[in-house]
């Protein structure tokens, strides 16, 4: 209590300087003069836009700027230029900086709030003159800048108009006094890339300066509505409460929507049988207001919203009376060429891919969004988390939060109150969070209270309130399996559990996330959760060393002075260009509303179960697709309507083929289900797959024939001194380029690195093999290997078949105790170039592992080796394994080369660079700490075919990036394994 009483003494000794005090360092001056915040909307007040090309002056230290670059007679002919909007530094004016928890003057300059460098607080000066409408006489006009970072003052023809922070919300100016409709105005802009109100701006991004977002004038009359408030339940019932300006003596409403053309209405009622919002019905209204005064009609406000209602009862989030599940995705406002300008066009492929991946639902991480962005979720059907643009997580959780820090309080309930007042209206907006990662206290409770009593239609989450009252729904980020389950079996709960942050999707991971789906399809207080996060952060950047003349950059790439967290910011779904990683597919597996089953008695009788998941809508907007398989080879097919099955009911559907087909079809079979769209839904095309599943109907295993060579001539070699299959010869032709050895370890993942698999496990990942004994026979060849410093012993015995096949066992002894776990069990080796044909019967198309298998199918594909490395991952790591093979084979233009069968399903991979090509742990790291940054943009192939057959490699995890294992049944502990295959020579 003394602490905080000291801190209110310092409190108000601020505000009482607060003249004195430079406004950039002063947490008591947020904004001079900016007008309060309206809910978004649009009329018919005429604008003009302020983007362009603006002259622009950088400057290295607020020491440094230009005190007087606002007068109009200003000689600025020298100046440089800037794009509006636009960041400096994608438009040449100092680097872009990532860094995750601290600030980004980490290492030069101690946290002081509210007092912020000096040094390297680079200035940006703006100057453009815009001709005012002589028809805009007679009414107010108001500046808007979309968004500022970290803040912006502005000047209107040599005259100081005001001051704003909080680089995610528009801050909006009456100028009117300031212009001469008719004539032209100079405008003036200067922003600091630090002020105070960067201490609560430390989210996990890029941190650029500049202005983003769109930039205009308006023109609006002097009788107009200066805010609107809609509310519309799921009962019908709605109600049109606005505020206005002096002068407007009264407001008419004219509604429309899907279901009645437009007609006046009061500023209360009930619509009956009105059409509800949600995601999967973006039902819209038309809400038309006119204001008058007392000779008419003076503007005209236009507002979409939608009839839904969002509650918690008993332990569920409820929207329209329904426990909807969140299959969510956390999405930062950012481009890989713009940075935080993101275009209308680069939103709208983000919905559509958010819609393609069955995704419903987006936390707008770690700030509020563009107001474009709601309304595309209002058009299309996506529910939003909004959050204010709060984060202080540099500053810690404990005595030094800001959330407790008096001195902030203002600025707190600021950030948390704008966003409200302007995203109020929007339907797509179910849950309001107060911030992300700022500790909690005192000014999140001032702000939970505040929120609680203006909003009473929804709930309210905050992560680092945990079980404190300030959060209505309980949202810990990165829970473990087993935590779940207990939270989800205690009695006492109270509230639904809807994580803010889960699966880390760092690089090659997602493993083990379908595991997080059976929970939450298993408990009702489960509510699903929001992936970290949905789009690599990466920055698209000029690369001579790339093999596409560009690189995806992150943090570390740009100089050794700031501080980098490196590759952190690259966990998306999706790689920064919006290309989709290999995960995005089990994303969409994961979060498909239409689910197939059967038992074997059903499926062999062409019947399924289909259940429906959606909350709103039937399957009438679906075609059922199907085909068997045999043997990876399509031999029946059909399509039909999917079964009338309403929301969350199942019904069975009759595919028509009975067992007695199947009797008759030799081979293993599969039946393939999916479902697509009839014809457009929203964004998504006719034609679209929302969801598909695989069933086994028989299983058979796969017997390898002889090698048919037709006499032609085979030779195997093997090295004298470490026993090694070395070389192998068809007709002269070689067909190994690097000898046959074991192989334990793999080029490590993001998540291996995080968890430092690479000390823990690392004797596994280059051990020496030394010869213990080699025994050569007629046909057959054993060698026994002490694996490095007396881990295991490893013996590989290779009998040699008349055909030139070669059967290979493979046994791993004498484990030593304690050894760490394995990373894979299987071997490797490598062929000449030429072989870059991959043809397999195994899990694909795209690459899987052990813990993420859930929408790749079985079946025969055949790929370019070429295309098994996955570049859209920022750095290299493993990639490109397929499970669940029964055979593989590895050719040339010709046919030439190998097949490789084993008796029970394997893991392989066949890619263009090696193991130590693209394993960060050995070389890599930021630049700073001397390390070479690696892009995966920038690898080379090498020119040989490198081949790793497994009998199993451990899982890819993804509980988080920093220490967490996959689940145990995805690990491989050190103890004795047996692995057998065959090398079979094809012509």
């Amino acid at each position: 209590m003394k602490r905080f009483l000291l801190a209110l003494s310092a409190l108000a000794a601020l505000a009482g300087s607060a003249r004195a005090a430079e406004d950039w360092q002063n947490p008591a001056v947020n904004q001079r003069n900016r007008a309060p915040m309206h809910a978004s909307f649009t009329t018919d007040s005429p604008r003009v836009s302020l983007e362009g090309i603006w002259k622009f002056r950088w400057y290295e230290s607020p020491d440094a700027r230009s005190r007087d670059f606002f007068r109009p007679g200003l000689d600025d002919a020298g100046w440089g230029t800037m794009p509006v909007p636009g960041m400096w530094e994608l438009n040449g004016y100092g680097d872009p900086l990532y860094v995750n928890i601290q600030y980004a003057w980490d290492g030069h300059y101690k946290n002081n709030p509210p007092f912020v460098p000096t040094e390297h607080n680079y200035v940006g000066q703006y100057r453009r003159s815009f001709a005012i409408p002589a028809d805009w006489a007679g009414r107010d006009i108001f500046l808007a800048i979309g968004s500022a970072t970290s803040n912006v003052r502005v000047w209107v023809n040599g005259k100081e108009v005001g001051y704003s922070e909080d680089s995610k919300l528009e801050a909006r100016f009456d100028i009117t006094k300031y212009v001469r409709p008719g004539e032209e105005a100079l405008i003036a802009l200067e922003i600091f890339r630090w002020c105070d109100g960067t201490y609560l701006e430390c989210q996990d991004f890029w941190r650029y300066a500049g202005i983003a977002r769109e930039c205009y004038l308006e023109a609006r009359p002097r009788a107009r509505i200066e805010d609107i408030r809609v509310r519309a339940g799921m009962d019908g019932a709605y109600s049109f409460a606005a505020i206005l300006s002096r002068g407007a003596k009264g407001v008419k409403y004219y509604l429309s929507g899907p279901d009645f053309p437009e007609r006046e209405v009061p500023a209360s009622g009930r619509v009956e049988g009105a059409h509800l919002w949600s995601a999967e019905t973006p039902e819209l209204y038309h809400l038309r207001a006119v204001c008058m005064d007392k000779k008419g009609a003076t503007e005209t406000l236009e507002q979409d919203f939608g009839f839904r209602t969002v509650e918690i009862k008993g332990r569920q989030l409820l929207v329209n009376g329904q426990p909807v599940l969140i299959k969510g995705a956390d999405r930062h406002e950012m481009s890989a060429t713009g940075g935080y300008v993101v275009t209308e066009a680069e939103m709208l492929e983000d919905i559509r891919i958010m819609k393609e991946l069955n995704i419903n639902t987006v936390r707008t991480s770690h700030y509020p969004n563009d107001p474009r962005w709601l309304d595309l979720c209002d058009r299309y059907g996506l529910y939003v988390i909004a959050e204010a643009d709060i984060e202080s997580h540099g500053m810690g959780y404990g005595p030094e939060t800001l959330g407790n820090n008096p001195i902030y309080k203002q600025a707190h309930l600021e950030r948390v109150q704008r966003m409200a007042q302007r995203d109020v209206n929007h339907p797509s907006v179910i849950i309001w969070s107060l911030g992300n990662e700022a500790g909690n206290g005192q000014n999140f409770y001032a702000a939970y209270d505040w929120l609680k009593a203006w909003d009473k239609s929804r709930p309210i989450q905050y992560e680092r309130a945990g079980e404190e009252y300030n959060t209505d729904i309980i949202c810990y980020m990165y829970m473990t399996y087993d935590d779940l389950v207990r939270y989800a079996e205690n009695p006492a709960i109270t509230r639904p559990l809807i994580m803010c942050e889960y699966a880390h999707a760092m690089g090659n991971s997602m493993g083990g996330f379908e595991d997080y789906l059976d929970l939450f399809r298993k408990y009702p207080e489960l509510q699903g959760g929001c992936i970290w996060d949905f789009v690599d952060q990466a920055v698209r950047w000029p690369s001579e060393k790339s093999r596409t003349g560009y690189i995806y950059a992150f943090g570390g790439d740009f100089n050794d002075y700031d501080p980098s967290d490196n590759a952190f910011n690259c966990n998306g779904i999706l790689a920064a260009d919006r290309s989709w990683h290999p995960h995005a597919w089990e994303v969409r597996h994961g979060y498909r509303s239409i689910l197939t089953s059967a038992t074997p008695e059903q499926a062999l009788d062409g019947r399924v179960d289909v259940y429906n998941e959606n909350f709103f809508i039937d399957l009438s907007r679906y075609m059922l697709r199907w085909e068997v398989i045999a043997d990876g080879v399509p031999v029946l097919a059909g399509q039909q309507d999917a079964p009338a099955a309403g929301p969350q009911q199942t019904a069975t559907a009759d595919l028509g083929f009975r067992r007695a087909a199947l009797d008759a079809i030799p081979g293993e079979l599969y039946l393939n289900v999916s479902y697509v769209l009839r014809r457009a839904d929203g964004i998504l095309p006719a034609g679209t797959e929302v969801a598909h599943d695989q069933l086994l109907l028989r299983e058979a295993p796969y017997r390898l024939t002889a090698a048919d060579l037709n006499g032609r001539r085979w030779a195997a070699d093997f090295d004298p001194e470490t026993g090694a299959l070395c070389s192998y010869r068809l007709e002269g032709k070689e067909l190994l380029a690097a000898p046959l050895m074991p192989c334990f370890g793999r080029a490590v993942t993001e998540n291996d690195l995080g968890a430092w698999l690479q000390r823990r496990m690392g004797a596994w990942l280059y051990p020496e093999f030394r010869v213990k004994s080699l025994v050569r026979e007629s046909d057959t060849v054993e060698v026994v290997y002490e694996v490095g410093d007396g881990l295991a012993t490893v013996v590989m015995r290779y009998s040699l078949g008349a055909d030139g096949s070669i059967a290979v066992t493979e046994r791993m002894t004498d484990v030593r105790e304690g050894a760490p776990e394995l990373f894979r069990f299987g071997v490797e080796f490598a062929m000449p170039g030429a072989f870059n044909t991959l043809e397999f019967y195994g899990e694909g198309p795209f690459e899987n592992y052990i813990d993420r298998q859930g929408a790749s199918q079985t079946g025969v594909w055949k790929q370019s080796v070429a295309d098994q490395y996955h570049f859209g991952y920022a750095r290299p790591q493993e990639s490109g394994t397929h499970v669940g093979m029964r055979w593989m084979r590895v050719t040339d233009a010709a046919g030439c080369g190998f097949e490789i069968a084993a008796p029970e399903r394997f893991s392989a991979s066949a890619l263009p660079f090696g193991r130590r090509a693209i394993d960060l742990s050995i070389s890599g790291g930021s630049r700073s700490k001397g390390g070479d940054q690696r892009h995966s943009l920038e690898l080379e192939e090498d020119g040989l075919t490198h081949v790793n057959l497994d009998l199993t490699q451990m899982g890819l995890g993804c509980e988080n990036a920093w220490g967490a294992l996959p689940r145990p049944q995805y690990r491989l502990p050190a103890s004795p394994r047996t692995f057998t295959f065959t090398l079979k020579p094809l012509l």
